[in-house]
């Protein structure tokens, strides 16, 4: 519904002080709560009081805020746009990692490894719990930290997975490392798809390359909940089959009853014997059903961008389009806001949205 200007003239410059200073906005509130909690924040004295922290991992605590809303980009809808909800901030030093354990490498592809992490702390490990889609920040000491989906799906217990493609300084280090190397680990980090609001659709995934690694985890999820759901389908497709991570996995894929797989390459390639062509391109011919169903896409920007278009034309409503943008994220905590989108940061909000979600938001993707 259109909204009617007001005709009234009355700028902030004639708004008294003070009645604008009573009633702030939420992303103000929001701030000055996270100022108070850390200038209450307890200090180091010594190094007894060091040490216990250290082997003590953040413990998160739910604390109540007011929705921040997202900022919405001039002409958009606001139709289903959803209020963004703070994370519960965690206690303690949010920046204090867990040290974990590599305990085994796998060689994906010529540029992607995935990890495979224990933490030290044996209860820890044990204990630890996520949702499929959350991060963790995984820290090379003297190199730096960056974010990557926890792509083991949350019924595995004896480990947490990462695929990492080597792309700057810290995926480097990363790919350096040796089973037995400590590294660190803050996690879980951030939101998470929301597979019990799909209970009952169709959901068909569509993943691109390293994009695989946060569709991976969905998709194992669900097909442990197969009966909580109809069809489940996935696109997933690479440069050619040196380009495809998980390749020891996709037979057992292919064969799953409860499972649509096809898979694909951008260009001809001897031995191959799937769908040849650009994901866009495969997944029009392949034309699933909009009807009762999700779309879960994750690849290259340029990928989502084209993939987006297809799903459009194929009648997917943006509300029924899913996509992640962990790459966006740096502290993982929302303090040093270099991961927002306007009114939105990835790793508060994120980084799983809806493309109607999306839609809401600036164009600076």
């Amino acid at each position: 519904m259109a909204v009617k200007k007001s005709k009234d003239k009355t700028s902030l410059k004639a708004t008294p002080r003070k009645a604008r200073t009573e009633a702030p906005t939420p992303a103000l509130k929001e701030k000055a709560e996270l100022a108070a909690h850390e200038s209450h924040a307890p200090k180091i004295r010594d190094k007894g009081e060091v040490a216990a922290r250290e082997s003590t991992p953040p413990v998160l605590k739910e604390k109540s805020a007011p929705p921040v809303v997202a900022e919405q980009r001039p002409g958009a809808s606001t139709e289903g746009l959803r209020a963004f909800q703070p994370r519960p901030m965690p206690t303690g030093n949010p920046y204090m990692p867990q040290i974990a354990t590599v305990k085994e490498i796998i060689q994906e592809t010529s540029n992607i490894k995935t990890l495979r992490l224990v933490l030290d702390n044996p209860e820890d490990m044990a204990n630890f719990t996520y949702e499929p889609g959350q991060v963790g920040q995984i820290s090379v000491f003297g190199y730096g930290e960056s974010t990557f989906v926890i792509n083991s799906p949350p019924s595995q217990k004896e480990y947490l997975q990462f695929s990492v493609m080597q792309a700057g300084e810290v995926t480097a280090a990363i790919h350096r490392l040796s089973v037995g190397e400590k590294v660190g680990v803050r996690a879980p980090l951030g939101n998470f798809f929301p597979w019990r609001e799909w209970r009952g659709k169709n959901i068909f995934f569509v993943g691109g390359g390293i994009g695989m690694a946060p569709i991976r985890v969905a998709l194992l999820h669900l097909l442990e909940r197969k009966a909580d759901y109809g069809k489940i389908g996935l696109l997933y497709g690479a440069r050619s089959p040196r380009d495809m991570a998980y390749m020891y996995e996709t037979d057992s894929w292919l064969d799953n009853p409860d499972l649509d797989c096809t898979l694909c390459i951008d260009a001809p390639a001897e031995g191959w014997g799937h769908k040849v062509g650009l994901i866009p391109n495969v997944l029009l011919e392949l034309r699933p059903s909009s009807d009762n169903c999700v779309a879960v896409i994750c690849g290259p920007p340029i990928m989502i961008k084209f993939t987006l278009q297809a799903l459009e034309k194929l009648g997917f409503k943006p509300e029924n389009i899913v996509t992640t943008l962990e790459k966006r994220m740096k502290c993982g905590i929302g303090i040093c806001g270099r991961c927002n989108i306007g009114g939105s940061y990835v790793c508060v909000d994120g980084p799983v949205y809806s493309f109607k979600q999306l839609q809401a938001l600036p164009e600076d993707l």
